[in-house]
């Protein structure tokens, strides 16, 4: 279990280091916009019934803490997802991952072209044609 510290008032707010890796990069993106925005997430089931919501402001302290020492592997579609919310009138909402366990659709039709336009690694030779 991961922290948020807003503000000066020390109080912890308790996230899953997952959720908290994959909120860090929506709301470093925001706040290096200067954009202000809430950030709003149900209370949990150990809490009383309700939800709460921050007003976070690129002036205002904000630090985030790991359990874990190891990087978390992001998920491109969850942070996608937080950043829509972002920029919705509601602000963030704190939304649990989504494992999309169907398989990617292709048409047989469509020739899949592995490699095309992919600019080679620096160090890396390129690849003869």
């Amino acid at each position: 279990m991961g922290t948020l510290y807003y503000g000066d008032s020390g109080t912890p707010i308790g996230i899953e280091d997952r959720a908290l890796a994959h909120l860090q990069v929506a709301l470093v993106t925001k706040l290096r916009r200067n954009e202000s925005f809430t950030l709003s997430w149900p209370h949990s089931e150990d809490q009383e019934r309700g939800r709460t919501a921050l007003w976070l402001h690129p002036a205002i302290p904000l630090r985030f803490v790991f359990d874990e020492s190891e990087r978390i592997e992001l998920s491109r579609e969850w942070v996608e997802r937080l950043m829509r919310s972002a920029n919705s009138t509601s602000g963030i909402e704190l939304v649990p991952e989504q494992l999309d366990s169907e398989p990617i659709r292709t048409d047989a039709e469509q020739p899949i072209q592995v490699g095309v336009d992919v600019q080679p690694v620096e160090g890396e030779p390129a690849e003869a044609s």
